[in-house]
């Protein structure tokens, strides 16, 4: 039984890899893309944001403000991810205001 689950995971792998090494030979002619800069996609996302705020929500259905409200976050989590800035928590300040107070 060992015998037979070794040679069939040896050829799972051996089918595996082969069309790396295939594929590997081959080059192809890619141009480059250029990516949109952080400042101006920061921009845009803010700009969608204040169309957001901008939208009289009182005759949405339920559906469409939830999507609006995923949207909203996906956008603050975006941005929050490109503002390169460091969050430190409540929790966090606790601890390092505690460990300065004890070594200092």
């Amino acid at each position: 039984m060992k015998k037979i689950t070794f040679c069939l995971m040896i050829a799972g792998a051996s089918l595996t890899f082969q069309p790396l090494q295939s594929s590997a030979a081959t080059t192809s002619e890619t141009t480059p893309v250029s990516k949109p800069t952080a400042e101006s996609s920061a921009n845009t996302l803010v700009l969608r944001l204040d169309e957001i705020n901008s939208i009289d929500k009182s005759s949405l259905s339920r559906t469409e403000k939830k999507e609006l409200r995923g949207e909203v976050k996906s956008i603050e989590e975006q941005l929050r991810e490109n503002s390169g800035g460091i969050y430190l928590s409540v929790g966090a300040i606790i601890i390092i205001i505690l460990l300065l107070i004890i070594l200092l």
